[in-house]
């Protein structure tokens, strides 16, 4: 056990937190001190998920659609070792170009915050980084999950346990369809993670809006997501909350079609000796080269659609009545 002495020096880097480690653009510190919505967004996606020009293109755009549907973006990263909160333009234009730009999950940030690094948030870092910073709901394109192969690998994501551990409400397109989805969703139900279908019975698979695996709970309005949302938190039932929300029908890929590209990107990622952080990056560029860029544009249009159910809901959240909403 800690001495008093260790406890009140734990406690004192803690209060320290926002003001040397966290910074704010001033639009997200604005609106979260009137208690408007604000949508978190990741910058992986930007640094390692899509090529350039088409990452930043993408990260202006899902900007652009959290603010048209009435909630303010907060793009965030660990640059020169401190968590940004929304990024100025030439910010993401950095992070669009920039050949050096780490990857960080949970056990990355304090590595990256000493040696002040910089870093683009997965799933997992950017959910610590938007509970830290006071913002409950946070858009991506696909969680990380159960890797194929699992049981020999042990390849399992941190942005499952960071669901189970986290109050951020996370809106993606299922789990990346390069995963065993199927034991993704028996993992988060293990760690007691809500998935929620967004106007779906069926769990999306990223590209295509069909698994074949249902969803647990199905949810048909930005309002009853936020009201679920409200009454775990309330109750002091920490983690998140995982809504499933499928890729438009005009941009779905059919299953079939998908599933070929990515067992071909797996035999040859097992070819390379490809694994841990370099694995997803490494299967996206392929596919996108498998398909003719058809996964890019489809990967592009999930995320602003993500974007937009996300601005919906942490409106909806920011409306509910504030002895609701503690979190």
């Amino acid at each position: 056990m800690p001495d008093k002495g260790e406890k009140n020096k734990a406690q004192k880097i803690r209060d320290s937190l926002p003001s040397e480690r966290l910074v704010y653009a001033p639009a997200v510190q604005q609106a979260l001190e009137e208690g408007r919505a604000v949508v978190a967004l990741e910058s992986t996606i930007i640094a390692h998920g899509m090529p350039y020009p088409q990452n930043l293109e993408t990260a202006r755009k899902v900007e652009a659609a959290v603010a048209e549907e009435g909630a303010v973006p907060a793009t965030i990263a660990i640059l020169q070792g401190r968590i940004h909160l929304g990024l100025e333009p030439e910010q993401l234009h950095y992070l669009a170009t920039a050949p050096q730009v780490e990857k960080a999950s949970r056990r990355d940030i304090p590595l990256l915050l000493a040696r002040r690094q910089d870093a683009a948030t997965t799933v997992a870092a950017t959910m610590i980084a938007a509970a830290l910073g006071g913002i409950a709901v946070f858009a991506t394109g696909g969680i990380g999950g159960v890797h194929r192969g699992a049981a020999q690998s042990f390849d399992i994501s941190a942005d499952l346990q960071e669901l189970a551990r986290t109050n951020v409400a996370v809106v993606s397109a299922g789990a990346k369809a390069i995963l065993d989805l199927a034991l993704t969703l028996e993992y988060l139900e293990t760690l007691g993670v809500p998935v929620i279908g967004y106007q779906t019975d069926e769990f999306p698979a990223f590209y295509s809006r069909e698994s074949g695996l249902p969803v647990p709970a199905r949810m048909d309005t930005p309002r009853d997501i936020a009201c679920c949302l409200a009454a775990k938190w309330q109750l002091g039932l920490q983690g998140g909350v995982l809504i499933a929300n499928p890729i438009p029908q005009a941009h779905s890929i059919p299953p079939k079609q998908i599933e070929a590209a990515i067992e071909k990107a797996l035999e040859e990622a097992q070819a390379a000796n490809v694994r841990g952080k370099a694995l997803t990056p490494f299967l996206l560029g392929r596919i996108a080269r498998l398909t003719q860029n058809h996964s890019l544009f489809s990967n592009i249009e999930l995320v602003l659609n993500n974007a937009r159910l996300a601005a919906r809901i942490a409106r909806a959240f920011a409306n509910l009545p504030e002895s609701t909403t503690a979190r």
